[in-house]
């Protein structure tokens, strides 16, 4: 494990390996800032709000999610223009985990700033429609999709359960969710999440100071330590697609923590893990 970066971050999240740009880009959402770094230096974009996940369009442009809306963003010009609204209308929330699915949608959880119990919600954006998906939420995380297209993970991290729905040959949740497993014995906080190239499921574990490996029948099978206690979301990238990143926070620590963490808040690197997979681009159309 190396620190990819030690800009640190109040809370670190949204971490995006960008194949064609072979760069990793991630949030700090509270400090409302956008990062990216390949082989060069650090590059830092300040937004105009809080932002916290990213899909990528193509080498020039990225779909992210900010607490109002749905955004193109250029890299190079930074600029913003707006998709849909995503609750525009409602000061309490603002947009957390989310990923691009196979099928070029994109899947976006929405919260309240003050983890708000139930002010938000699951959407999917594709072909122009956003589409609420489950309501309810709390703290929506661990959005990921099965490599063979069958179905979708999420978890509302305060319920300790990691679900599973069914996906139909759309895109679009086919059937009811059911869960994978359920992690409230262990006192585990699910965060972010990825399927990796087997099928397994690398979930960061707020509080564990680890990235956990899941397998599709709900059994865990392996654990990363990093050096921060708030882990929140890991990215599969490098060349070869065998290098974990995680992105971490300061959130909720206190300064008797950060001196035994010093690292939290930075991003990290771990070479030689389970095989990853490019994430798909997002489609306009």
């Amino acid at each position: 494990m190396t620190a990819f970066d030690t800009t640190i971050c109040e809370l670190g999240e949204g971490p995006l390996w960008h194949p064609e740009r072979q760069e990793l880009f991630w949030f700090d959402i509270t400090g409302q800032r956008l990062f990216a770094k390949g082989s060069g230096d650090l590059r830092q974009w300040n937004l105009p709000e809080m932002h916290s996940a990213a899909a990528w369009i193509d080498a020039e442009r990225l779909l992210i999610a900010s607490e109002t809306g749905l955004w193109l963003f250029g890299i190079e010009s930074g600029g913003r223009e707006l998709l849909t609204a995503l609750e525009a209308d409602n000061p309490i929330t603002r947009s957390n985990d989310g990923r691009c699915d196979p099928w070029g949608g994109f899947w976006i959880g929405t919260m309240g700033k003050e983890a708000e119990p139930k002010a938000g919600a699951i959407y999917r954006y594709a072909q122009g429609e956003l589409r609420t998906l489950f309501d309810g939420i709390t703290i929506p995380n661990a959005i990921c999709f099965d490599r063979a297209r069958s179905c979708a993970y999420f978890t509302d991290t305060p319920e300790g359960i990691l679900w599973r729905v069914p996906i139909d040959a759309s895109g679009w949740p086919s059937g009811p969710k059911e869960p994978l497993v359920d992690v409230r014995a262990m006192g585990l906080n699910l965060d972010g999440a990825v399927v990796l190239a087997d099928g397994r499921i690398a979930v960061a574990c707020w509080g564990d100071s680890a990235v956990h490996v899941i397998t599709p029948e709900g059994t865990f099978q392996g654990r990363f330590p990093l050096p921060a206690p708030h882990v929140t979301c890991p990215a599969m990238g490098g060349p070869d697609f065998d290098r974990l990143y995680c992105t971490s926070a300061t959130e909720g620590l206190g300064p008797d923590d950060l001196l035994a963490a010093p690292l939290s808040g930075a991003t990290f690197e771990i070479e030689g893990a389970p095989q990853g997979l490019p994430e798909p681009a997002f489609s306009l159309t």
